[in-house]
């Protein structure tokens, strides 16, 4: 059932359907950007700027259009941690650059197309970083205007989805359930977060396809169920009782999936209980052991997880000295890679 970054997907699932970008942007692109965006033209890239060292943090969407006539681009960057970062508007500044050398490289273009900035942020923690590139600056305030023209500074349109209040959240069903689960999801209070998925399940009954409303339905819940992590078991039972009300449509696939999330964390206490007690065990018989034990223990439990122990990497257990054997074996059932292990070895 967990997904690797919900909320990257859940954003690009949601705001990567056309429809729903330009609903978005309708509602809440700054008037004085609408009267020269035509949203007509809207047209969503395939290019995404994020390195994946930073995509546990962030998502993007680039999308073309066309601003006072001319060919150009808005750049959506999603912030998905619960903390704001601080450096957001170097962040900018490089994936624009980027698709400027993009343009400038591959297509070969004369001029450089224009391109607005826009971030959504929904953590725990309010914005209260800069908002544009001159307040990292030092000094930049203070530089007489006609030197100001000499340093690179720019804005971005900010949606600090932390703050909205119900009243504050417009457009379509889906914009308003991406608000509203977004906005809710890292709340510490189950009941909370379970009555803002059953408004967001409320809200797919003005969807006219019904298809189309349970199709999203499965996205809901594939989100809540990975990143919603105060829910309860009993906030999961009420949430399919009013599915089942509210979109009967979705009731079944949401009860197999809510299966799935139940059975997962059943696993997930037992592989706890059951490594805390292999490794209560294990140190019991790290009293007793000498060197030779523990070298043959080490490379049996490696042996068991990964599949293969290479040659080089069992003569080096063999000639690794007894307390550094000890931490190995204790450690060994956090790893993830056999190369974990090598660490350990002389």
């Amino acid at each position: 059932m967990k997904i690797q970054n919900p909320h990257d997907k859940f954003f690009k699932e949601t705001m990567g359907n056309l429809e729903t970008a330009k609903d978005f942007l309708a509602n809440y692109l700054p008037e004085s950007v609408m009267r020269v965006v035509n949203l007509d033209t809207l047209e969503p890239q395939k290019d995404s700027f994020i390195s994946p060292e930073l995509e546990e943090s962030f998502s993007d969407l680039l999308f073309e259009v066309d601003i006072s006539g001319k060919e150009s681009y808005l750049y959506f960057l999603f912030e998905h941690k619960s903390y704001p970062d601080k450096g957001i508007a170097l962040q900018l500044l490089k994936y624009m650059i980027e698709i400027w050398e993009a343009k400038m490289n591959k297509e070969f273009v004369k001029g450089l197309p224009i391109i607005i900035p826009l971030v959504m942020y929904h953590g725990t923690s309010h914005w209260r970083t800069v908002s544009s590139l001159g307040e990292m600056l030092l000094g930049y305030d203070e530089l007489p205007e006609d030197l100001k023209i000499y340093v690179p500074n720019f804005n971005h349109v900010l949606y600090d989805v932390s703050v909205y209040a119900d009243e504050d959240i417009k457009g379509n069903a889906k914009t308003r359930i991406l608000l509203t689960l977004l906005r809710d999801i890292f709340t510490k209070d189950g009941d909370k977060l379970q009555e803002s998925i059953i408004r967001s399940i409320r809200y797919l009954n003005e969807l006219e396809d019904r298809q189309t409303g349970t199709e999203y339905l499965e996205t809901i819940i594939r989100y809540v169920l990975s990143a919603g992590n105060s829910l309860t078991k009993r906030n999961v039972k009420q949430m399919i009782t009013q599915i089942e009300m509210n979109y009967p449509e979705g009731s079944e696939m949401t009860m197999t999936m809510a299966e799935m999330w139940m059975e997962e964390g059943m696993e997930k206490g037992m592989e706890k209980g059951l490594e805390k007690g292999m490794k209560k065990g294990l140190e019991k018989g790290l009293e007793k052991g000498g060197a030779a034990a523990l070298s043959e223990t080490a490379i049996q439990l490696l042996t068991e997880k990964f599949g293969k122990v290479p040659q080089d990497m069992k003569d080096g257990i063999s000639k690794t000295d007894t307390a550094i054997l000890k931490l190995l074996l204790v450690n060994s059932f956090r790893f993830q890679e056999l190369d974990e292990a090598r660490k350990y070895i002389q």
